[in-house]
């Protein structure tokens, strides 16, 4: 057992600390008094979900939100356009955004561990309208997403047979998946363990034997770096007759691409209010996730590129359909000529989409459950079962699932794509808020005279960090709908730039609602509520100890 010891200072300040015996937490707890303190460990706060995700269902349901369309479909539009070289370069930048971020939310989220808690943090770090802006317009995204990776299940099933209609097929994922979420997390966190260590393996595999074919081991043989020269490292680009430019170009719309497949790395903190220990947990899930999914985006981008022809005519264009054999992935493989594998690979990422439809209800109706909690939405919202299942904001986000409808005609591609970049530019405004609201977060622990280095978890490279992040995240919201100016497409307009217009929208509908400061003062942030709950709570020590325990406590 961890146990957390009250010590109130000695010079008579309004100010405390807890401090824990070794292993434990040491946190500052400002503002009240010893009372206060007694009061809360007698009757701690308790949210209404339950604290009953382990460490590896919270990596687990991270990395089963992110790898999903994104990664085995989404990424076949980047390597024709941008090439195998300027899609990597892509990748690894916005990488480097999302590493920021994840550790901006880390610091925050292991401090003040909450559900959906960058939405809660941007209300209380920022601004109440800001924070509403930021939540309302996530939980879309997840909704849209959703309602994506439904579409494709339909898709990829025909590529066995067609008995069954595409339209059959989605309502029954649909339904089954909605059932899903609505047993106890506990449960969930378990089915969403097993189901993601699935995909994780079947794309560790795939890497080895990409590799095994580079290097010789197919009807192909030795391929190197053949494509990287033949023909070429930078795509066909886009828009542009002039080569240059048009590969230029061709990069810089791969970036969306890559927020789209990127998106999710910022998970862990919507399961901080569900997680056990979130003082323990949540920085090794940070750390652990991002850096899985930079294993497997980069490392399939990698194979992938080395593989397939940027100009392959099987990789997707616009207007074409997104069943399976349009992925990177079984292009790769049938190009190589293993008999059997393009069937299991298919397998796989039914599989893989359907772990990823999964994680996109339970972030959505944690982040619409947070926002209800908050004050931001209707309390009924906020309403869960007696085993903690917050089933009002689960039905409210599957719903949505609807839309993937939109999705089955013959310009499937087109409205694909268009739904991608509503979601996608939905993430970037969530980075955004995560950063600056790591930015206030650091600004209020100067003036409280708080070390960082006494924080339960320290982001790594800040404040440089955060700002780089914010800054970046800026110019590619600006700069991603580029492509509809050239010519002017009104309908291509809406479709990159609707999410900063519904953003826009709520901050100031939210912001007359509230008539108050525009953003909060340094003095004015609360860093408080919900911290001293979680301060004031004694933890199981639950660390391995032998040494098989170590070894998959470090594994998952």
């Amino acid at each position: 057992m961890t146990n957390i010891i009250y010590e109130p200072k000695g010079d008579g300040s309004s100010s405390s600390t807890i401090t824990a015996k070794p292993g434990a937490i040491k946190a500052e707890v400002l503002n009240h008094n010893t009372s206060e303190v007694e009061s809360l460990c007698e009757k701690p706060n308790q949210s209404d979900v339950k604290r009953e995700l382990k460490p590896r269902h919270v990596t687990m349901i991270s990395l089963g939100g992110t790898i999903g369309t994104g990664l085995f479909i989404g990424i076949a539009s980047p390597i024709r356009n941008a090439g195998p070289v300027g899609s990597l370069l892509a990748y690894i930048f916005v990488a480097t955004m999302a590493y920021c971020v994840t550790q901006s939310l880390g610091e925050m989220a292991t401090f003040i561990p909450v559900t959906s808690s960058f939405t809660v943090f941007a209300s209380r770090f920022v601004s109440p309208a800001l924070g509403a802006a930021n939540g309302y317009l996530y939980w879309l995204s997840w909704c849209i997403t959703f309602a994506l990776e439904i579409s494709v299940i339909g898709r990829l099933i025909l590529y066995w047979s067609d008995a069954v209609p595409i339209t059959a097929w989605m309502a029954i994922f649909w339904v089954l998946l909605t059932a899903i979420n609505l047993i106890p997390v506990k449960f969930y966190g378990e089915f969403e363990f097993w189901i993601a260590s699935l995909k994780v393996i079947a794309i560790l595999c795939f890497l080895f034997y990409g590799l095994v074919v580079v290097c010789g081991g197919s009807k192909l043989g030795r391929i190197g770096f053949r494509y990287w020269k033949d023909p070429g490292p930078w795509g066909v680009g886009i828009v542009s007759q002039e080569i240059h430019t048009a590969q230029f170009l061709g990069w810089v719309s791969s970036l969306i691409k890559a927020a789209f497949t990127f998106q999710g790395t910022e998970l862990v903190g919507v399961t901080a209010g569900e997680t056990k220990n979130p003082r323990r947990t949540v920085p090794k899930a940070i750390n652990t996730v991002f850096f899985r999914i930079l294993l497997f985006y980069i490392g399939s981008l990698l194979v992938i590129g080395l593989l397939v022809r940027y100009d392959d005519p099987q990789l997707i264009q616009d207007g074409s359909t997104t069943n399976a054999n349009a992925s990177p992935f079984v292009v790769a493989i049938n190009a190589a000529g293993t008999k059997v594998l393009p069937d299991i690979m298919n397998g796989v990422i039914m599989v893989t989409i359907i772990s990823a439809g999964n994680s996109n209800i339970y972030v959505g109706s944690r982040v619409l459950y947070g926002l209800g909690r908050s004050g931001l939405a209707p309390a009924f919202i906020s309403r869960t079962t007696s085993r903690g299942v917050p089933y009002v904001a689960v039905l409210a986000t599957s719903m949505f699932g609807a839309l993937g409808y939109l999705n089955v005609s013959s310009k499937s591609g087109s409205v694909f794509d268009w739904l991608l970049s509503i979601t996608a530019v939905s993430g970037f405004f969530t980075w955004l808020l995560i950063s600056v609201s790591h930015i206030r977060f650091m600004q209020c622990l100067k003036k409280r005279g708080i070390s960082r280095d006494d924080l339960p978890f320290k982001a790594k490279f800040m404040p440089y960090g955060a700002y780089y992040a914010a800054f970046f995240v800026i110019v590619i919201i600006l700069v991603q709908g580029f492509t509809a100016f050239t010519p002017f497409s009104a309908v291509d307009f809406v479709a990159y730039y609707i999410s900063a217009f519904i953003f826009v929208v709520i901050w100031l509908l939210f912001q007359f609602l509230f008539k108050g400061r525009w953003f909060h003062t340094v003095d004015e942030i609360d860093i408080d509520t919900d911290r001293r709950d979680i301060d004031a709570i004694i933890w199981d020590d639950d660390k391995p100890t032998t040494l098989w325990g170590k070894i998959w406590y470090h594994l998952s």
